[in-house]
């Protein structure tokens, strides 16, 4: 079963730029939420936190965004 993933960003930041050639590069499917889009502040409000880039995989989150981290909760699922 595929692992859903979802990456909250925003354009202009080089930190969620980062994370999405990441996903990209290593063929992962995600969802690209943009939170200044009125959908996505309301998903992103939802959610309780602050800054970009979040990830959610399945149920749990990674909030900045480094590939060590996002591994560990990518396979942990």
């Amino acid at each position: 079963m595929a692992k859903r993933v979802v990456l909250y960003s925003m354009k202009n930041c080089s930190h969620c730029d980062t994370a999405r050639k990441y996903l990209e590069k290593q063929k992962i499917a995600f969802r690209l939420c943009d939170v200044r889009s009125p959908k996505g502040q309301k998903e992103f409000a939802k959610i309780g936190f602050r800054g970009v880039p979040v990830l959610k995989v399945g149920d749990q989150f990674l909030n900045g965004f480094s590939a060590k981290g996002f591994l560990k909760l990518y396979n942990a699922l």
